[in-house]
Formats: structure tokens, C-alpha cells, sequence
């Protein structure tokens, strides 16, 4: 009965911006790790940017300094604006709801293609 939505992917050129969306339909948002993972073809699916539920924020170095992630625990959604873009972040970019508890479920959204290219 969880559903995470991704939105806000697309074609972008070198240096342009794209701001992502997470519509989650979950239950206690607002408690919940979010975060904002991206696989690229043949490579290994890694953590991009990660919010706690009390606000702190972890970003890969990879996107430091271009990358923000958000949440507006009213609306239950995440977003992860993304700047200076380069075509190392094409990938596609999924979303993420961490477990309530040790013993409880994660889950993971559709994806969103985000391609940087000229």
C-alpha cells in the first residue's frame, strides 16, 4: 500500500537544472529516512542525496555543492533539486522511503530518467 512517484526527470543540457519530486503515499512520512539514489547502465545503483527525519542531509561528494534535497512533510513529498548538471548524472533516479523500524519494509519508487547531454 506504499507508492513513491517520481517526477521532474527528463533531457537537460550541460549545466542546466531539473528539480525531481517523490509524491509518497506512505504512512508517517514525516518519521521516515528519504532519499534519492541513482543507477546508471551497468553500474551499480548508489545514494545521491538522503534526508532525515529531523532534517540532516547526506549528499554523495559526486554532487556536492549542485545537489539539494527537501521534503514538505505537509504535501509528503521529496524533491532533489539538481544543478550544474553534467552528463556523468544521466542515470535513472529513484526514490526512496527507509524503514520505520529494523524489522520493517523499505520501498522504492518507478525511477525517472534524467539524461544530460548536448
Amino acid at each position: 500500500q506504499v507508492r513513491l512517484v517520481e517526477s521532474g526527470g527528463g533531457l537537460v543540457q550541460p549545466g542546466g537544472s531539473l528539480r525531481l519530486s517523490c509524491a509518497a503515499s506512505v504512512s508517517a512520512f514525516s518519521t521516515r529516512a528519504m532519499g534519492w539514489y541513482r543507477q546508471a547502465p551497468g553500474k551499480e545503483r548508489q545514494l545521491v542525496a538522503a534526508i532525515d527525519s529531523i532534517g540532516g542531509t547526506n549528499y554523495a561528494d559526486s554532487v556536492k555543492g549542485r545537489f539539494t534535497i527537501s521534503k514538505d512533510n505537509a504535501k509528503n513529498t521529496v524533491y532533489l533539486q539538481m544543478n550544474n548538471l553534467n552528463p556523468e548524472d544521466t542515470a535513472v533516479y529513484y526514490c526512496h522511503a527507509d524503514k520505520r523500524f529494523s524489522f520493517g519494509a523499505d520501498y522504492w519508487g518507478q525511477g525517472t530518467q534524467v539524461t544530460v547531454s548536448s
